[in-house]
């Protein structure tokens, strides 16, 4: 009877065991699906809480449950939401103990989580698939699949599901992010044209450091300058034809052939290295643009000492004395017949801005809670807050915010004075970012008008990163980082002058030593998968 009883016993531990699999494994099990409502708000009849764990920009608020979006829209959708805030400092730290604990959040929100913390918690099962979620309660997100297929195939990870919701960047002028500024002032006292080929842009840089353009008795001014050399890597390489219909990391489309190709060691590059180090070399380029700090750079700007840059609207960040002399530049003509503008970002700003974990226990809710801000309503309620009380919209029906914003009577910056009201200054947030509605430098008339420019020569489409296989990811994190690195280091040094470029030869056959063979072949199978997507 006693072993008899220790069996019962064993199954009952078992069965037991199995049950509470099952519910940790399957989310929402008990979710009261009566109580969410498809469409319109509230979210919920019936108020629910979640815990989200967030991280925290430095310039919002502490606390955000004090923010007045997210209080109004716990009025709206009768969702209240425990706020588990962490600076950015300790941001990694932070995530991965809270992922490695028994203690999930509902949902991580703007927390950092990566491709790799995607990939490896899905196939844990801490994240769980939304796919079919989205389809039934995420209307706005579905519409923006709809409309931007590639969307979707960039949220896509390698099984074919989709497990987290993306910042989708709809707002042309934000995909660009930096973009090229030359000196109006400066062109007219040259007498010279805006340039549109590479070799008239190096005449004007040249003209520029040997005439006093600043007109104050020195040939002094600094031709180009930026925060760093990548970002003039990224405007001129499609003059070179690289990135000349897409590109991702190292990795495009051969103009000639249409093949995949690991850029860096092909003539195209070669010859982009030639022209950038003929500018640094005869110091056209601001000489320690390597090592240059943002305050010394943004210093720079400010005494209108540029001749050219890669950067924000210069009006907000030089200043308007300074700032005004900047207008936008298009994608130069390189001297192959190559015109193209490659450094346009994809669509999907960020894959990974929100994930739900199998701890919550209401998903359904918490996916229409999240929709929100991928539509009209949410948009105007994350970017420009309360109509009334942050913002109000003008005769012609575009909204502005208030003076209090504006023009702080407390002398808060703009981004100081919003962020007593909303939580997006810094980049951190899941949503879809709308032209009407973001009010950041991107939206200046300066950055807008430097977008038309570059328009025309955008490239036809682009990729986002990549989502790779388990072992996929070992290998890029093992020689693929190295390959990488190493590419990286010997750019900045061709550049400057510390390897001749007489070595070339030599650096191609080292890249190729270092598995590029295999690198090729992980980023072909990840670009067929992206296709299939």
């Amino acid at each position: 009877m006693k072993k008899m009883g220790m069996i019962l016993l064993l199954m009952m531990v078992f069965i037991f065991s199995a049950c509470s699999d099952k519910t940790s494994s399957d989310p929402g099990a008990e979710e009261d699906l009566d109580n969410v409502n498809k469409e319109g708000m509230p979210v919920v009849n019936e108020s629910i809480t979640l815990d989200i764990f967030a991280g925290r920009a430095p310039l919002t608020a502490s606390d955000w449950n004090d923010v007045l979006m997210w209080q109004e829209y716990a009025d709206r959708s009768n969702v209240n939401v425990n706020w588990q805030l962490v600076s950015y400092e300790s941001l990694a730290e932070q995530k991965n103990l809270k992922l490695s604990s028994d203690n999930l959040p509902d949902a991580f929100y703007a927390a950092g989580i990566n491709q790799e913390d995607l990939r490896k918690y899905s196939e844990q099962g801490v994240f769980i698939e939304l796919s079919d979620l989205i389809e039934e309660y995420a209307p706005n997100l579905q519409n923006l699949f709809e409309e931007y297929p590639e969307v979707k195939k960039g949220i896509t990870l390698p099984d074919g599901n989709i497990y987290s919701f993306p910042t989708i960047q709809e707002f042309e002028s934000m995909r660009y992010s930096t973009k090229p500024f030359i000196n109006k002032n400066f062109l007219d006292e040259l007498g010279m044209d805006v340039p549109e080929t590479t070799d008239e842009f190096y005449e004007y840089l040249k003209a520029v450091k040997e005439n006093d353009v600043m007109e104050d008795g020195e040939a002094d001014a600094i031709p180009y300058g930026a925060e760093n050399i990548n970002q003039f890597i990224t405007y001129i390489r499609g003059s070179f034809g690289i990135g000349q219909s897409k590109q991702s990391g190292n990795i495009d489309l051969d103009p000639e052939t249409n093949e995949l190709r690991f850029y860096p060691i092909s003539d195209d590059y070669k010859d982009m290295l030639e022209y950038v180090h003929k500018l640094y070399d005869e110091g056209l380029i601001e000489q320690n643009i390597f090592s240059i700090e943002n305050d010394q750079f943004l210093a720079n700007g400010s005494s209108g000492v540029y001749g050219s840059t890669n950067w924000h609207s210069p009006k907000l960040t030089f200043g308007e004395e300074a700032g005004e002399a900047y207008i936008g530049m298009p994608a130069l003509e390189g001297p192959n017949g190559y015109q193209s503008y490659s450094s346009l970002n994809h669509l999907v700003g960020n894959a990974s801005q929100f994930v739900i974990t199998r701890a919550n226990e209401n998903p359904a809710a918490t996916v229409r809670w999240i929709d929100h801000f991928y539509g009209e309503e949410g948009a105007e309620l994350l970017f420009m807050g309360v109509e009334g009380e942050t913002f109000e919209y003008t005769d012609d029906g575009e909204p502005e915010y208030v003076d209090e914003i504006t023009q702080n009577p407390d002398g808060l910056t703009f981004d100081q004075a919003v962020a007593k009201y909303m939580t997006w200054p810094g980049g951190g947030f899941a949503g879809s970012v709308k032209e009407k509605y973001f009010k950041g430098s991107e939206s200046t008339d300066q950055e807008l008008e430097a977008t038309e420019k570059l328009e025309p020569y955008e490239v036809d489409e682009v990729w986002p990163q990549f989502f790779y296989t388990d072992e996929e990811s070992q290998k890029m994190n093992t020689f693929g980082s190295d390959i990488d690195k190493y590419v990286s280091e010997m750019r900045d040094k061709f550049i400057a002058g510390e390897e001749s470029l007489d070595k070339w030869d030599e650096y191609v056959e080292t890249i190729k030593s270092m598995n590029l063979d295999e690198y090729m072949e992980v980023k072909k199978n990840a670009y067929e998968r992206y296709l299939n997507n």
